[in-house]
Formats: structure tokens, sequence, C-alpha cells
């Protein structure tokens, strides 16, 4: 368990359920509770400095979200995303993500256009750090602008029901993947086409830019099905 779960705000006006869900489900989110990892009530409840109630009943809210497993007479623990999962969710962000691009580069405001090609230094400055909490932050800053720039709020609201899955997934997948010069590339042809008002090639690039991602965990799925049969023989 990596984040230190005993900065646990028991100031605030919610209900201390309340506190605690929101307190694991960021947790679960950004990865600091790790598919697999069990969650035990009572080691959770003197981390955080509260009763074993409010932690099991924010551990049962996280099983109706799809976020904890449970499993009998072994407890809980955080869910993993499967393969198919991850795969579905990024067909549909390829979409939306094309569409968003497409629609920005006809209504996007030279001030927004402004921030894009900012949050791209900003991005680019993250990656030469190689700081990946940083690079994170600024792919989300970054998307946010251009699905914000589409003017179309069914759109925007779309890919906020998939913001959960996306983040976990961006996650694991900067936190493995090598060649972080290549989003650098990815984004910067995405904000070009949508500079020049080009709404085919921001959809082309846009799209071009999710499923690169597909590409590399497929691609990863397959060295590690090669290592597996490796060792079997």
């Amino acid at each position: 368990m990596e984040k230190d779960l005993s900065k646990l705000d028991l100031q605030n006006y919610k209900p201390l359920r309340e506190i605690v869900f929101q307190y694991l489900r960021e947790a679960i989110i950004d990865g600091a509770l790790k598919p697999g990892e069990r969650l035990m009530e009572v080691q959770l409840g003197e981390k955080l400095g509260v009763s074993r109630t409010p932690v099991r009943e924010a551990i049962r809210k996280l099983e109706l979200e799809g976020l904890v497993v449970m499993e009998p007479r072994k407890g809980a623990y955080v869910a993993d995303v499967s393969l198919n999962d991850l795969l579905n969710v990024l067909e549909i962000r390829s979409v939306l993500e094309g569409l968003a691009a497409s629609l920005a580069s006809k209504r996007i405001t030279e001030q927004e256009l402004a921030i894009l090609k900012s949050k791209l230094y900003e991005f680019n400055e993250s990656l030469a750090r190689k700081n990946k909490k940083e690079i994170i932050e600024k792919d989300i800053e970054l998307h946010d602008i251009i699905f914000k720039a589409s003017r179309n709020k069914r759109l925007i609201s779309l890919v906020d029901s998939l913001r959960e899955q996306v983040h976990r997934f961006r996650i694991r997948y900067i936190n493995r993947f090598n060649s972080s010069n290549r989003l650098g590339e990815e984004h910067r042809d995405i904000i070009e086409a949508i500079s020049q008002g080009d709404s085919e090639k921001a959809k082309e690039y846009a799209e071009k830019h999710i499923k690169s991602a597909q590409e590399f965990i497929l691609q990863q799925v397959d060295e590690k099905f090669k290592k597996n049969t490796t060792r079997s023989k």
C-alpha cells in the first residue's frame, strides 16, 4: 500500500462513511491501491484513524461501483481492469476523441488554442523530466481542453462517464510506456490539425493516438504470453 492512508481529513462536513469512500475510491483510481490488493477493514481503519464500520460501508459501496471485488471467505480486493474492458473503453474513446478533435478544429477559440499549446509545452516538459505524475495530469488537462472546445455537452457527458476507467488505464499505460516522446508527437499532430482548422486530419490523428495505445496493450499481452510459454517449456 504505497499511499499514505493516515492523512484522512476528519474535519470534512460529509458523513464519515462518505469521506472514507471518497478517499479509498481516489486511491484505487489513482493506482495507489493496486489491482488485486486486499482491503482489510481493521488495518484500513487503523491507518485512517476510524472504526471498521465506515470502512466496511465504503468497501460495499466501492463493490457496487465495480472497483472492489468481494470473494467468499477471502474478503475484499481491488478489482482489476480486464483486457476486454480496456479495449472496449479504448474503442469508444477513439471515436469520442476523433469527434471532439474534429469539432474543436471548427469551434475552438484563439484563447483556448493558446492554452492548448501551452499545455502541450508543459506536457513535453514533464516528459523531459520523466515526471509520471505530471505527465498524467498534463495529459488529462490537454484532452479536457479539446473536449471543452467541441462545444458539445452530450459528447463531454459521454467522456465523463468513462473518466474513471480511462484514468485507471492512463496511469498503467504511462507507467509502462517507454517511448514517451511519441506521446508528445501525437499530441502535437492533433493540435496542429486543430489550429489549422483541418477537421479530417484532427479526427484522424486523435483516433490514431488512442489506437496506438490499443496496439501497445496488445503488444504487452503478447509479450507476456510468450514469456509464460517459454517458462513452461
